[in-house]
């Protein structure tokens, strides 16, 4: 999962500040590492490295980044991305100087750098999906130019449009992308299932509109952009450098099913994406949840409803409300610590809960609690958080999880692939319970969740990947021998991280 992010503005701006801001904004979707590039009519320059936004670009660096459009990207670790050589954006100078920024994962990376070899002549320096997909887009400009003579002027946005649509061809799996061709335009597309989020704003100044791309809808609203639309399935998105605005669907079948633990966890809870309000669709999962647990019939009525923060809080309130308990904040967060979930490596994750959480023991002594998480993955959190609760003095603790059990491979680009890492894997409700150290535990159910998310929509989405629920992958080429290769690449041990 990783954020990204592309800027057209006046031609006498300089986007970098925005851009910056921007991925200050889209953060949360990635801590590992983040990048720049930005263009002027000549020239490109970058700036990447491994690292929090703040940290990796200082006033120096800024001052560098020069042009009136850019792209950027923030990314969060996976197994075989700790070198600052994989931060994003990646840079080929063939065709004319192509630069991407890429959110998801491609599911047949091995046979597109087999066949980038063979009938591309082209090779690549790290085993990066994204470099792979960097690479794909190019040589299908380069094969759309097809030997025609001139230089830069001769591209057309026709050749993009056919290049994307050869890519989608060859490419399976989740590919969000921004795209910069040095002195010629920014180029946006998205996978034809729509998986991972892309939207669009504009903003008028001096009669020109400029343009931003981004994964979330909040990022319009932060620099100022009003917002626009999302980008559909399969569409590609050009905006020259002069601000001409070119859009076309580039796939013959396009069907919008996106991955729904966007709403789960990994967006902001004021961004809308694909038409649903985040913060719509949690309240409604705490809802949902609420009449699940009227329906169990507990001995021990439930004294208060107390979120993990951040992502439980929206669905805890609404729960609360509905089972007409008091919802109280009785974890404190340090915020200086990242997300635990993207973290990589149990030791770090399990090291962080500690420095991240502490409790207000008034909140807990004497009462039966029900604590309520966006959703369980390893367990160690939810472990760590239900100790908490019992050393604060609590008589008894209730989990709740806003998601259902976690029970198979996401390969869509978020970093849960080895089954045997899941508490949910192999156990049933009471199993899991046990594991966790809860008293109840309380899971949604897939159709609820569902339910909650589109009915928070305008009615364009009619299924979701669910696949790290249900096992139903939406691109469908997903075997078991993949599954379990990346099963053996993606694990924990496999990270190697003490």
């Amino acid at each position: 999962m990783c954020g990204i992010i592309g800027i057209v503005g006046n031609p006498k701006s300089n986007v970098a500040p925005l851009i910056y801001d921007g991925m200050l904004v889209l953060q949360h979707r990635g801590q590992d590492a983040a990048g720049i590039v930005t263009s002027d009519s000549n020239n490109i320059s970058h700036r990447r490295a491994n690292g929090l936004v703040r940290d990796v670009f200082t006033e120096k660096h800024m001052q560098k980044l020069t042009g009136s459009m850019g792209i950027g990207h923030v990314r969060y670790p996976t197994a075989g991305s700790n070198s600052a050589d994989e931060a994003q954006p990646f840079y080929t100078n063939t065709p004319f100087g192509v630069s991407i920024a890429h959110n998801g994962n491609l599911n047949n990376n091995d046979d597109i750098i087999n066949g980038l070899l063979e009938y591309d002549h082209r090779r690549i320096n790290t085993s990066s999906d994204s470099e792979a997909l960097l690479n794909l887009f190019a040589a299908e400009i380069q094969r759309s130019l097809n030997g025609r003579p001139g230089g830069m002027d001769s591209l057309l946005e026709n050749d993009i449009f056919r290049a994307i649509e050869r890519l989608h061809q060859r490419a399976e799996g989740s590919y969000s992308v921004t795209a910069l061709i040095t002195g010629w335009g920014l180029i946006a597309f998205r996978d034809p299932h729509g998986i991972r989020p892309l939207f669009m704003g504009k903003n008028e100044i001096d009669g020109f509109t400029e343009v931003l791309i981004a994964s979330e809808s909040v990022a319009c609203q932060a620099l100022g952009f009003t917002p626009d639309r999302d980008i559909s399935p399969g569409e590609a998105i050009i905006v020259r450098l002069n601000g001409t605005i070119s859009t076309k669907i580039c796939h013959p079948e396009p069907n919008l099913t996106p991955c729904i633990f966007e709403h789960v966890y990994f967006a902001r809870p004021d961004s809308v994406i694909d038409g649903i309000s985040v913060h719509q669709a949690r309240l409604r999962m705490g809802r949902a949840l609420a009449r699940r647990i009227l329906d169990s019939h507990i001995k021990d009525p439930i004294d208060v409803v107390i979120p993990v923060p951040d992502s439980g809080r929206v669905a805890a309130l609404d729960m609360a409300k509905y089972l007409e308990v008091p919802y109280r904040e009785g974890f404190v967060k340090n915020r200086y610590i990242g997300r635990t979930f993207l973290m990589p490596g149990q030791s770090v994750r399990q090291d962080s809960v500690r420095k991240k959480l502490n409790t207000i023991e008034g909140e807990f002594k004497d009462k039966v609690v029900l604590i309520v998480d966006d959703s369980i993955v390893r367990g160690n959190t939810s472990k760590r958080i239900v100790q908490m609760a019992r050393d604060s003095g609590a008589k008894k603790v209730y989990f709740a999880s806003c998601s259902p059990p976690i029970i198979y491979p996401n390969v869509y680009g978020i970093d849960m692939p080895a089954k045997k890492e899941y508490v949910a894997y192999g156990r049933n409700n009471d199993e899991i319970c046990m594991a966790i150290g809860a008293d109840i535990l309380f899971y949604q159910k897939l159709e609820d969740l569902v339910s909650a998310c589109i009915s928070s929509g305008d009615g364009m989405i009619a299924n979701f990947d669910c696949s790290c629920f249900d096992g139903i992958y939406v691109t469908g080429g997903v075997t078991e021998s993949y599954l379990s290769k990346i099963e053996d690449m993606r694990n924990d041990d496999a990270k190697n991280i003490i």
